[in-house]
């Protein structure tokens, strides 16, 4: 699974990665993070409004910064 968290660096962005890093470490998941914080790359995806969350290329949530409740439970359903 490939999990991508779009933001230039925010404090929400920030906040949602590590978020992400701690549902995947709980949730015992075989995952690559990545922090995606090129403006180029945010924009393919046609998100506009950030932090976004991507898993394995498909946009899942954008413009909120998810609680590790809710990171848990859109892994959970992947």
């Amino acid at each position: 699974m490939e999990i991508k968290v779009l933001g230039t660096g925010c404090a929400s962005c920030k906040a949602l990665y590590e978020t992400v890093l701690q549902a995947v470490k709980e949730l015992g998941l075989d995952a690559q993070v990545i922090k995606e914080e090129d403006m180029m790359n945010i924009m393919s995806y046609n998100v506009m409004i950030l932090p976004g969350l991507v898993i394995d290329n498909k946009v899942v949530s954008k413009g909120k910064k998810l609680s590790l409740t809710e990171v848990k439970e859109i892994l959970s359903n992947r």
